[in-house]
């Protein structure tokens, strides 16, 4: 049974940025409102309340500190062209939010629960979603250990907390193909880790490589396997898709990559378009033999965040390989329309991903 959201609304609105402005940036901006909910041993996840947003008191012995159990998600809601919100496949980012708590030994949510918490917050606080193309409100629930205690094991206390944010485009190039530099020295995740949670310690890991990644003038980090360091896993904060010879590839779910939700949307339509989709393991001399040959014909990137986000070259040691003249591919570009077609209200959607605020 769901419990009732308590309510208590800001006195003091903030001024809100140009919410039509494509210089919005990302996560730049934050909304009126938070939503926050506690969880205590033996009495489960209680509490929920929409609340002005504000600082969160945390005790500096709080676990999620000093041992790192902490969880997140990414959602957005999107303004239609008949003035509706609506957001994109929420219940697959419960289902992956609740599989990330599971592999960090914390309490799970209920499904109905959290959505009705995101459903509620967006509601309130829906005069902050933009409406010009490309823009969108970004969502984050997350989930952090808050007992105040030192000893490696599960805290007996959590919060799971909902903030908005304004936001344009993830990458400042927009829809224009980013560089990627394929990493040679740091691994991401390994099979048998937190790979495929969304956990927090995922990207304090993978900061090194961004930002050697940045000083080479690439966007993102083109991550291998830890193990033979041969294997293709994510780009980033994206998993990746190669289109050769007509057919496309993106690796495979091994337990060390996370499962996408704009990934598997993506892999419906291609199934739907009959454009041959395969999931395996592809190596990086495999996508480098494919570009000398000239049957490399695009690749790009999926994610929450971008959404579709094509790549123009790989780095890789000494070399650059350009990737179909650094053009936005046929291909990317159709995902891309009829995602964001889908997102607004533009295209029907038939297949159900869409849920009206």
């Amino acid at each position: 049974m769901q419990q009732p959201i308590k309510m208590e609304r800001t006195g003091n609105p903030k001024a809100k940025p140009a919410l039509t402005d494509m210089q919005l940036g990302f996560g730049q901006y934050f909304s009126d409102h938070m939503f926050l909910m506690d969880y205590t041993d033996g009495q489960g996840w209680h509490d929920p309340r929409i609340v002005p947003y504000a600082p969160l008191m945390l005790d500096p012995a709080s676990m999620v500190f000093h041992y790192g159990q902490a969880v997140f998600e990414g959602m957005k809601a999107y303004r239609t062209t008949d003035g509706e919100a609506q957001l994109f496949l929420p219940e697959r980012n419960a289902e992956r939010l609740n599989r990330s708590l599971e592999r960090l030994s914390m309490p799970p949510l209920e499904p109905g629960q959290l959505l009705n918490a995101v459903r509620t917050l967006v509601h309130v606080d829906q005069d902050w979603i933009p409406r010009q193309e490309g823009t969108s409100l970004y969502i984050r629930p997350f989930v952090i250990a808050t007992e105040a205690a030192f000893g490696v094991r599960p805290s007996s206390r959590y919060l799971f907390t909902i903030v908005l944010s304004p936001v344009g485009a993830y990458f400042q190039e927009g829809l224009q193909p980013v560089d990627i530099l394929a990493e040679a020295q740091d691994v991401r995740a390994v099979r048998g880790g937190t790979g495929s949670a969304k956990t927090a310690a995922n990207y304090a890991g993978a900061l090194r490589a961004q930002v050697e990644a940045r000083a080479a003038g690439c966007s993102q980090v083109l991550w291998l396997d830890a193990l033979e360091r041969k294997y293709i896993e994510e780009v980033g904060s994206m998993n990746v898709f190669f289109r050769i010879a007509g057919h496309v590839y993106t690796p495979s779910l091994t337990g060390s990559i996370l499962e996408g939700v704009t990934r598997g949307a993506v892999m419906e339509l291609l199934d739907d378009w009959d454009v041959p989709c395969i999931a395996r393991p592809i190596s990086l001399d495999e996508v480098l033999e494919a570009a000398e040959a000239g049957t490399l014909e695009e690749a790009f990137g999926t994610g929450t965040a971008a959404v579709i986000s094509p790549i123009g070259g790989i780095r890789w040691k000494d070399r650059f390989i350009p990737i179909n003249g650094r053009q936005v591919g046929d291909l990317s570009q159709k995902l891309y329309d009829t995602m964001t077609g889908i997102q607004r209200g533009l295209i029907r959607d038939v297949y159900g991903w869409t849920t009206r605020i």
